[in-house]
């Protein structure tokens, strides 16, 4: 059976639907940036039923915020299937990013942790021309960190939140591709994590919303000049998530937290060992060598997004 840890016995055989916890969830509020392993109810990251095939062996990935959530679950599938990973975190997730690496290393594979705020371009450059050095090559960049905003009213909305949105989730991912431009060729991969709320807006996460369709919209308007050069650039748009970036810093209701979710048709939040594979499928070039431009949504059947 699972547990709050987020570890599974890999001897799990119960079906994933069943596995999964469901509404009313059990949460505690933290301060930006928030810590998984200070989550009451741990997120299920370690994907015990996925079986690798070597889709990714030799290569190397760079994954932003890859120190807990969707980012970590990428990065374990990553290294089961046979890739050398980085990972993207700010300083106060050194727990969660230690954390990581312990798993990546328990998958055969090594793991740089790269400490630093992808709001500052320079940085951004460094993650990868550290990443190079480190490994001696680039195939994979995954820019999946992102800051989220909550607000219940269009007055909460403010221009430093605004900026620091459009810094982390749209800026930082811009600076990343053109740094690792030169270093990405013939099979390589871009991948950008979007969100449901980026393909239909939202009420109460405007300006995250907003950030989330600039990367879309930017990824596709890439994707032709990538593809000349035979690298791919695609995207992922997960829906309810259960991860820290929810819990942390946020104005929602106890009653949204505790019912995340229950909208969608499957009832319940998506775990990031659900939304990792699509991940892979976008960097196995076995896989996905004909796949550019596209938006792949994970959203549990939130399929209006108007």
């Amino acid at each position: 059976m699972p547990t709050d840890s987020g570890r599974t016995s890999r001897n799990d055989r119960m079906p994933q639907e069943e596995a999964e916890i469901r509404p009313p969830y059990r949460f505690q509020r933290q301060q930006r940036p928030g810590l998984e392993a200070d989550m009451e109810t741990r997120p299920r990251y370690l994907a015990p039923k996925y079986r690798a095939s070597d889709r990714l062996a030799g290569r190397v990935a760079l994954i932003t915020g890859g120190d807990s959530g969707i980012g970590r679950s990428v990065a374990v599938l990553y290294a089961r299937e046979g890739a050398d990973v980085a990972i993207v975190y700010l300083p106060e997730e050194q727990p969660d990013a230690e954390e990581t690496r312990e798993a990546v290393e328990d998958e055969g594979r090594r793991c740089l942790l790269l400490s630093g705020d992808l709001c500052d371009a320079d940085f951004c450059a460094e993650a990868v021309d550290r990443t190079v050095r480190e490994f001696g090559r680039l195939n994979i960049l995954v820019s999946n960190a992102a800051y989220l905003n909550s607000q219940n009213e269009l007055e909460d909305l403010t221009a430093e939140d605004f900026d620091r949105v459009f810094k982390t989730n749209v800026y930082a991912h811009f600076h990343l591709i053109m740094a690792a431009l030169p270093h990405l060729s013939h099979g390589d991969a871009i991948i950008a994590t979007a969100s449901e709320e980026g393909l239909k807006g939202s009420e109460i996460m405007m300006d995250y919303a907003a950030s989330k369709s600039a990367m879309v919209t930017f990824t596709k308007s890439i994707a032709p000049h990538l593809a000349q050069r035979g690298v791919r650039a695609n995207v992922v748009s997960p829906g309810p998530t259960w991860t820290v970036l929810n819990l942390a810093g946020q104005r929602w209701p106890d009653d949204y937290l505790t019912n995340l979710g229950s909208s969608a048709p499957m009832g319940r939040v998506a775990q990031p060992e659900e939304v990792a594979p699509a991940y892979v499928y976008l960097a196995s070039d076995a896989d996905s060598s004909f796949t550019v431009g596209e938006v792949i949504a994970v959203t549990g059947g939130l399929t209006d997004t108007r």
